[in-house]
């Protein structure tokens, strides 16, 4: 997979473009709140860099990197609610390359689920962020007899879910109830930790809706990965107000402890950290470094080795965990 057939590198940096905009118009000093490292809630952080007037930093204990102040949630949800880049993601940015995100990613985490859990095929499972459903629709194909529930508080993708006949609950996660809307064999979470306000609360909600003994499934990004680390400031997936939270695979366990889970699993089985480096070299001038710069050049095989490698290694930027209700 490359990265280009899966966003299009002049419609990210026009989204990116319309996001700066929007969070100019949006966010003031004023709304900006102080907190503890998100993983670990060490006070001990250090200063690493500004993007679009938005400060990060990093945990002295865990290396959390990690937005700091933070936008309040008001702010945030006038963001996602009421801006011309969200309207543009949806229609510009992702609808046309759904059809080829279904195949080189949703089809391949509904069979990733299937594989690890095959006792759950008759199982109650929801996707919390579920969007357009897709994840949920292959999941069903495979799994036809299961309880799929998209959890999605936007009213356009959770119409688009009703009609593919796909239940849904049309909240917030932290406003479903346990008691009424709980019981949750597996909970599925798709690139959306990055992106919460309160990590450690939304986890207990998660908890509080499993059964004892239920899963959760998450990916998010590492920033421990390669691709992170050495483009840094100028990744283009350090792009604030999206993106609060750059865990890594000992900072996402800590947290997950501390919250009542098991850290089953903690892998980074991304595949395109080396794509995306060589394209902001190529493409946009950014410099490396010698042996990198170098690497360009070499055959595919090497490439691929390298890409191979650093997924084993716990180094690359897409971090897939799976963790169990104690």
């Amino acid at each position: 997979m490359k990265e280009e057939e899966i966003r299009k590198r002049d419609v990210l940096d026009k989204y990116l473009s319309m996001v700066h905009e929007d969070s100019h118009r949006i966010f003031k000093t004023e709304m900006f709140e102080t907190t503890t490292c998100p993983a670990c809630f060490s006070s001990a952080t250090h200063f690493e860099f500004e993007k679009l007037g938005f400060s990060y930093c990093s945990c002295d204990k865990c290396q959390t990197l990690f937005v700091n102040p933070r936008p309040t949630l008001d702010s945030l949800e006038e963001f996602y609610s009421n801006s011309p880049s969200t309207n543009f993601w949806v229609e510009e940015f992702f609808l046309p390359v759904a059809e080829v995100r279904r195949e080189k990613i949703f089809k391949p985490r509904a069979q990733f689920v299937s594989k690890q859990f095959p006792t759950m095929d008759k199982a109650k499972i929801g996707d919390i962020g579920a969007g357009f459903g897709l994840f949920l629709e292959e999941l069903r194909k495979i799994w036809p007899e299961s309880e799929i529930i998209a959890v999605e508080p936007s009213d356009k993708m959770a119409n688009m879910c009703v009609g593919k006949g796909i239940k849904v609950f049309p909240k917030m996660l932290e406003n479903l109830d346990p008691v009424t809307e709980g019981d949750f064999e597996l909970l599925v979470a798709y690139e959306l930790f990055e992106h919460l306000l309160n990590p450690a609360s939304f986890l207990q909600n998660v908890y509080d809706l499993l059964k004892p003994n239920g899963y959760f499934v998450l990916t998010t990004l590492n920033g421990m990965g390669f691709d992170i680390q050495l483009l840094w400031e100028k990744s283009k997936s350090v792009s604030p107000p999206h993106h609060l939270n750059f865990f890594n695979p000992k900072s996402i366990s800590l947290l997950l402890q501390s919250k009542g889970f098991e850290a089953v699993n903690v892998e980074t089985p991304g595949t395109l950290d080396w794509d995306i480096v060589e394209g902001m070299y190529l493409n946009e001038g950014v410099h490396l470094g010698r042996f990198w710069e170098g690497l360009v050049g070499a055959e595919d095989k090497t490439k691929n080795e390298l890409q191979q490698w650093l997924s084993n290694n716990k180094l690359s930027s897409h971090m897939r965990v799976i963790a169990k209700r104690k």
